[in-house]
C-alpha cells in the first residue's frame, strides 16, 4: 500500500471509529470538500463537518472498499448505515469518493452519491417525489449548512 492509500485507508478507520479528530489530522487545513448534502466546503467548513457527522451519529456504521491512489490521486468506495435525524427513517448511502494529495495530506475530497436515493430513503414519499430536483436539494443543502454552523458556534 503507497502511502496515500494509506491515508485514505486510515481517514474511513478512523471514520468507522466515529474518530472525528482523528479523520481531520488528515487534511490538509487548506482542504476542498464537496458532496450533494453540503455542497461545497473550505478548510475549517470541512473538518467541523466530519466532526459534526461522528458526533451525531450515534449508530452510524461505515464500510470502505476498493481504494487506489497514486503520488498525485486517489479513490475509494464507501457506504454508510445511519439514521437521519431530521426524520427518524433509516438511510444506507453508497458513495465513490476521490481525492487529491498535498503535502502528504488529503487538500481535495470529492464524494459523489444518487442524491434522489439518498432523499427517498431519508425524506420518504417527499423524497421519492421530489428528490432529483433542484429545489429540493437547495432545501436539504441549506438545512445541513445550517445545522453545520450551528455546530461550529457551539464547538469553537
Amino acid at each position: 500500500m503507497n502511502p496515500n492509500e494509506q491515508l485514505i485507508y486510515d481517514f474511513y478507520s478512523a471514520f468507522q471509529a466515529r474518530d472525528g479528530g482523528k479523520m481531520v489530522s488528515f487534511y490538509h487545513p487548506n482542504v476542498d470538500f464537496s458532496d450533494a448534502a453540503f455542497g461545497e466546503l473550505h478548510g475549517r467548513q470541512a473538518t467541523a463537518m466530519w466532526r459534526m457527522l461522528c458526533a451525531r451519529g450515534a449508530d452510524l456504521k461505515i464500510a470502505f472498499e476498493r481504494i487506489h491512489a497514486d503520488d498525485k490521486t486517489g479513490s475509494a468506495h464507501w457506504e454508510a448505515w445511519y439514521t437521519f435525524s431530521a426524520t427518524g427513517r433509516k438511510v444506507h448511502n453508497v458513495i465513490e469518493a476521490t481525492f487529491a494529495f498535498k503535502d502528504g495530506k488529503i487538500i481535495e475530497h470529492r464524494d459523489r452519491f444518487n442524491f434522489w436515493r439518498w432523499a427517498a430513503q431519508a425524506l420518504g414519499p417527499l423524497g421519492l417525489l421530489l428528490g432529483w430536483t433542484p429545489y429540493l436539494q437547495g432545501k436539504v443543502r441549506a438545512q445541513a449548512l445550517s445545522g453545520l454552523e450551528a455546530f461550529m458556534k457551539k464547538n469553537a
